[in-house]
This record gives C-alpha cells, structure tokens and sequence, in this order.
C-alpha cells in the first residue's frame, strides 16, 4: 500500500493532452493486422479469427440471433399430466411405452455426442468468426436438449441406467451412433488439421453428415412419434419440448447446410463426382438406418402410424436434403405423409401445437424456425 511518506516518490501524473492534441497513431504494422471482410473464408483463413466484425457470413450471425430470441429451458414446461399419465396402469398402451424408452434412448445421448462435434472438432476447424459465433450458441443448445431429455427420464421415474446406456444396448440406436461415430473420431483427433483437398473434403463430409443426416433425418422418426403422442392429448410437456427441440435442430440444419455450401463455393474443386457419390451412399444407408430404428420402435401399428409410412417420409426428407446441397434426388418423387410435421416446422405460431403455453418465449424478435 502507498503510505504518505512514499507518496513523493510516486510516479508522476501523466501530463494532461493539450487541446487539439490527439494520441500518437497506431504503428503501421498494427493497422496492417484489421480485418476486411473479404479476406475471410469459412475453412483455412488467414484472419483474425477474434474480430468478428467486419461481417462477411451476416446469415450466419442473424442465425445466432434468432437462435438467442428463441431460448427456452426445459423446467419451465408443467410435465404433472405426463407423470400421471405414466403411473397410470391403463395411461398408455405397452405399445406407446415402449415407444417413449426408446426415442428417450436415442436423444439422451445423440445430443451429446452432437455437442461434442462442435466443441472438439468443427469449431476449431472453421475460421470465419461469425459462424463460431452460431456454434457456440447451437453447442449451448444442445446442452438443453440432453437436459430436456434428462428432465423428462427424471419426471416419469424411468430406470436412468437403463435409458441413458439405450446407445451400447438397443442395437437399432447403436447402429446409428456407430455410423456417427467415425465422424466425430476424424475432426476431434488433435492431429487432424485442414488444408488439404483430402482433409478438407473429411471436414465437409463430416460436416454434411451431421447437419444433414443426423439433425436433418436421424432425428425426425423420434419427432414424429413424441410429437404424434401430443396431437392425441398424451405425453403432452415431453411434446411441448420436442417441439421446441424440433425448432432448434431445424435451424442447426439449416445453420449446416449453409456452412457447407459455402465451403463449396469457396472451395469448388472439392465437390468431385466422386466425392458427390460417396456422398450420396452416405444418403442412403442413413435413410435404411432410420428406417430400421423404426421398424424397432414400431413392431406393430401405433397412434395410426407404422414404419412403412416411414419409409416414404424418410425418402422424403432424403431427396430434400440432398436437393438443398446440390446433390440430385436419390428416390422417385416422394410425398410427404406427415403434412402436419411440415406445419410444426414451417409456420410461425402464437401458441404451440398443444396449446399448452405460449411458443414465443423469447427475449426479443419474432419466432424463427428458419
């Protein structure tokens, strides 16, 4: 502490700056390190990745503000009907329960494995500050959706044990993680780096198999079902979060899809024939995996669904996915049999489909399902 007797040999007070004085300029050097938009790139670039502005890829900041205006967590939804409605004997049919372990089964851990992507891999891998910026906040998401899932496990009393290592158990659930699983392993190895035609193409296919396989179709049989239980006034609070969940996801596929066509545009010599073809084998044993979990979930017919309807609603979302990078459709042309997933989508709402509380819970802005 300075004492009054050290206080003369104190450092003296900086002169005060005359007027029409200005602070010296910064060196040239210094000046030479800001930022112009146009030198930034997604993948491999050589700016700043610390100044985020000035704007390059404004989707993609305008994305992590819609994802901010539609923030929700899941304690605030009433699960008290779902507990009941669990505990009691005649509730549900053995059919429907069965149905809710296992997509629980799924989520509890696809999240997760989601949320590891992006903080040990994809992040460090894109260099374009603005889509960092959407990572961190889609990463945060996906922490609300395992605690989503874990909310629901804990309020109907499930055997937690038994739900949350569904992944290594349920051979319909561990096909399709092991199929994710590769994936992940190549963008989170410390070793791996881009910029090479090889490595770079590792990297895009990663990342079109996350947003458009994973978020974009492994995820829409479970939707359907929990969000079907809804529309027939059952399991209405887990309902309520998968709607919400199923609004994040659609924008994390559309934040991916715009990722990866740009990388395209700005790297165009890694979209080979031969690259596009891996691809859309890719595609298609996705689309046979989902449609084998299923086949699981659904032995027998159930709230007016079977798995067969899946299988044209998978081809569905397959060719529009595919179509959406610039890949041709990969099965005749599909209708939609679940028009009302496309409305649970697509549509801005006051109210949410259960009319059970108020959608826009939001911070600021408009309802973005975008």
């Amino acid at each position: 502490m300075l004492s009054w007797d050290e206080e003369a040999s104190a450092p003296a007070a900086r002169p005060p700056v005359p007027m029409g004085a200005t602070e010296a300029a910064a060196p040239a050097e210094a000046i030479a390190k800001r930022v112009h938009a146009d030198d930034k790139r997604i993948i491999n670039g050589k700016t700043d990745v610390n100044q985020l502005v000035p704007f390059k890829y404004k989707w993609a900041w305008d994305k992590y503000l819609a994802g901010c205006a539609n923030h929700w967590m899941p304690q605030e939804v009433n699960m008290q009907r779902d507990i009941e409605l669990w505990k009691n004997p005649n509730g549900l049919t053995d059919d429907e329960r069965r149905l809710v372990k296992r997509n629980l089964g799924f989520f509890v851990t696809a999240d997760s494995l989601a949320a590891n992507n992006i903080v040990l891999g994809t992040y460090r891998h894109i260099t374009a500050p603005e889509c960092r910026q959407y990572l961190l906040r889609q990463a945060f998401e996906e922490a609300i959706h395992t605690h989503a899932y874990q909310y629901i496990v804990e309020s109907l009393g499930l055997d937690e044990a038994e739900i949350f290592n569904a992944y290594n158990e349920v051979k319909s659930i561990r096909d399709k993680d092991e199929f994710l699983i590769p994936f992940i392993n190549t963008l989170t190895d410390p070793a791996f780096t881009t910029g090479t035609t090889e490595n770079d193409q590792k990297l895009l296919k990663s990342l079109i198999v996350f947003a458009c396989l994973m978020e974009g179709l492994f995820f829409y049989v479970g939707f359907t079902q929990i969000l079907a239980l809804g529309r027939q006034n059952k399991m209405m609070g887990a309902a309520e979060q998968y709607q919400y969940i199923l609004r994040d996801e659609s924008m994390h596929c559309n934040f991916g899809i715009d990722l990866i066509n740009t990388i395209k545009m700005e790297n165009p010599l890694l979209w080979t024939p031969a690259f596009r073809e891996e691809i859309k084998a890719l595609f298609l044993e996705a689309v046979d995996l989902e449609y084998a979990y299923a086949e699981d979930t659904m032995p027998r017919g159930v709230l007016g669904l079977n798995a067969t309807m899946f299988k044209g609603y998978l081809r569905f979302i397959a060719n529009r996915r595919a179509q959406q990078i610039g890949l041709e459709t990969l099965f005749a042309q599909e209708e939609n049999p679940f028009p009302w997933m496309s409305e649970m989508i697509d549509l801005k709402k006051e109210r949410n489909f259960f009319e059970t509380r108020v959608t826009e819970y939001q911070t600021g802005g408009a309802l973005n399902w975008e």
